[in-house]
């Protein structure tokens, strides 16, 4: 495999938890770790409106502008926790980027691009009616070209 371990953020307690995780095991084991935050690259309803009756250049330029504010969003949050993780661990090789998508195929799509050792994320969603209509992990877990590492990020919270 790459060497690679590959955590999912977003701006929420138990993601750090997992991305803590995740650089723990990447310093414990030597290999790179890639912090990544997924953005929705679907167009809101009234700019998808706008785009199929109006073809024009403004309409492009507006999607084109909603779509680099949703990455650059995205970018800061992954360059946030990166901040705090070299803090944490400054002899640690760690990548932040922002990758378009839904956030179990951003992960996906990102962990095969980087031939990704394994793959760590929060069970933030995998309680109740989630373990029923799926999660981000449930998801990576059935479809995930390496291992996945799913953090207890319940106990952790204080």
């Amino acid at each position: 495999m790459g060497n690679v371990i590959l955590t999912g953020v977003d701006a929420s307690q138990t993601a750090l938890i997992a991305a803590r995780k995740a650089a723990k095991i990447a310093a414990g084991t030597g290999e790179e770790l890639h912090v990544i935050t997924a953005y929705s690259t679907a167009t809101s309803d009234s700019l998808q409106a706008m785009m199929v009756r109006d073809r024009s250049a403004s309409a492009a330029a507006a999607y084109e502008t909603l779509m680099s504010s949703r990455a650059q969003a995205a970018q800061l949050i992954a360059d946030a926790v990166t901040g705090v993780l070299t803090e944490e661990y400054p002899d640690l090789a760690v990548v932040s980027s922002a990758v378009g998508g839904p956030p179990a195929a951003a992960l996906l799509r990102k962990a095969n691009e980087l031939n990704a050792d394994t793959i760590v994320v929060g069970n933030k969603n995998i309680k109740g009616i989630g373990r029923v209509l799926g999660s981000i992990a449930r998801k990576l877990v059935a479809d995930a070209p390496c291992d996945v590492h799913i953090v207890n990020t319940a106990q952790q919270q204080a």
